[in-house]
């Protein structure tokens, strides 16, 4: 897996030289990062759908960006896996990495996201901050569902309950 970390790096090489040693550098840390480090040394195609998952992170990661694109980061992954990945998108934004990500699970987004953009029939239906965007008034007609926003304990944010 790690030469398909690797594979991050491209946009970083010259043309006639090979992976330095910053280049090594980025790619474990991008393994330790997405939390794949202990499967750097397996082939691709025999990891699960979450490791692979984490995996394709990791290449990601290596290429240093400023802005990430997810789609479903957290498919395939477990409860423990999804929240750790949630930990690094936020440590990503406070090190002014730009995330945008796809989620279709209103909770994660609620848990993790400042700004939402919810998308109706392939429209906008509402933008903005969280609190302002998973709301009844927004949420039930987009999914025609009923929905009641409680407040986490914890950590204060939104959780959405569904009848």
């Amino acid at each position: 897996m790690r030469e398909a970390v690797h594979l991050g790096r491209t946009p970083h090489l010259s043309r006639w030289g090979g992976l330095t040693a910053r280049d090594h550098a980025a790619v474990d840390a991008a393994l330790e990062a997405a939390g794949v480090s202990a499967l750097a040394d397996r082939r691709l195609g025999t990891l699960s759908g979450g490791e692979r998952q984490r995996a394709h992170l990791a290449r990601a990661l290596a290429q240093e960006p400023r802005v990430l694109l997810l789609d479903e980061p957290t498919n395939h992954l477990d409860v423990h896996a999804r929240l750790e990945l949630l930990a690094l998108l936020r440590s990503l934004v406070a090190a002014d990495v730009t995330v945008v990500a796809a989620l279709h699970d209103l909770n994660l987004a609620a848990a993790a996201c400042d700004h939402v953009v919810l998308l109706a029939d392939g429209r906008v239906a509402a933008e903005g901050p969280v609190e302002e965007v998973l709301v009844p008034d927004v949420v039930e007609p987009v999914y025609g569902v009923r929905c009641d926003v409680l407040t986490h304990p914890v950590t204060g944010r939104p959780v959405l309950t569904f009848s």
